[in-house]
């Protein structure tokens, strides 16, 4: 008896200390660097994660490295960070791709979005460009609609399966009437180089990805997948302007810690996150990249990625869309 009371006295002060030892090891975090995954070269998620990294490695001295795995929709890269220790120094900028689509799309998907995930914030919102190579002869949304009936042998490029590129062209397919033709890359920037070198003739890309070619009119902008104009691309019209009002989605990005990831940590990362991204300058910068910073608190990340779950797992299933 003495024996199992001294054991439950052990476990009862190991219990309490665990507090203290999580808002310690807070305290000292980070003491080596930081590692985030990112999802192919030229994509959002790898320029956010690079822009991110560089003002974290300039706030707490210590360097956080993007680490790209391309393919499986950015599936790869979240597998990695939900089997890693939770300790913070493994993290990933998730998006609908990697914790929305997955789930209806991979029957075998390797882990939760929910369940295997810490959320630490949302990191921006923005929308898809609709953009097509100068060769096709068309400078309006409407015009493009006309010209694909007619032809009826057009591709569009996503940056992969159940990406927002992806799921924004069967949008577009619906709404319109057509049946553009699915051609999906490893990443967002795999899909515009397809898309430059006139491979694919239309595609659905994140201001990011596309502004520079945009700018440089290697590829025609017709309209943003959004109710009204995005303020990162104002020049562009709105898909309710161009007419197709029903192809509205929403371009997000957000931070995720492994599953028991001690909480002062990713508040911790929270805090800072949110402080860098409320920066004038820093808002800016998003800005003209075409995104909207949108911090949030891991709560209201975890209950966003809970709505757009309800959302496009009943556009994926009326859509037919399946992984291929």
């Amino acid at each position: 008896m003495k024996s199992t009371s001294a054991t439950a006295v052990f476990v009862l002060a190991m219990a309490a200390a665990l507090p203290a030892v999580a808002a310690e090891s807070a305290a000292t975090y980070p003491s080596k660097p930081i590692r985030i995954m990112g999802q192919g070269a030229g994509s959002t998620a790898d320029y956010l994660s690079r822009f991110l990294g560089q003002k974290l490695t300039e706030r707490w001295g210590q360097a956080v490295v993007v680490d790209n795995r391309s393919g499986a929709g950015g599936t790869i890269s979240s597998d990695v960070v939900a089997k890693a220790a939770p300790d913070g120094y493994t993290l990933v900028m998730g998006h609908a791709g990697t914790h929305v689509s997955a789930v209806s799309l991979y029957k075998d998907l390797p882990y939760d979005p929910i369940r295997d995930f810490a959320p630490i914030t949302r990191v921006t919102t923005g929308v898809t460009v609709l953009v097509v190579h100068p060769s096709v002869p068309v400078s309006t949304a409407q015009e493009l609609i006309a010209y694909a009936k007619q032809q009826g042998n057009l591709n569009y490029a996503s940056a992969g399966n159940g990406t927002i590129s992806h799921l924004t062209g069967e949008l577009f397919n619906q709404v319109a009437g057509l049946k553009l033709v699915h051609v999906p890359y490893k990443s967002a920037g795999q899909a515009l180089i397809a898309l430059l070198g006139n491979e694919t003739q239309v595609s659905f890309l994140s201001p990011i990805t596309a502004h520079t070619q945009i700018r440089s009119g290697r590829v025609k902008a017709l309209a943003v997948s959004s109710r009204a104009r995005f303020p990162g691309a104002p020049d562009i019209p709105s898909a309710t302007e161009a007419g197709i009002p029903g192809m509205e989605a929403l371009l997000w990005f957000g931070l995720f810690a492994p599953a028991q990831t001690p909480q002062p940590i990713v508040m911790k990362l929270n805090q800072t996150i949110g402080e860098i991204l409320r920066q004038p300058e820093v808002k800016e910068a998003i800005l003209k990249q075409g995104a909207e910073v949108a911090p949030s608190t891991p709560d209201e990340l975890r209950a966003f990625v809970r709505s757009e779950l309800v959302k496009w797992t009943k556009v994926i299933k009326d859509a037919g869309i399946k992984a291929d």
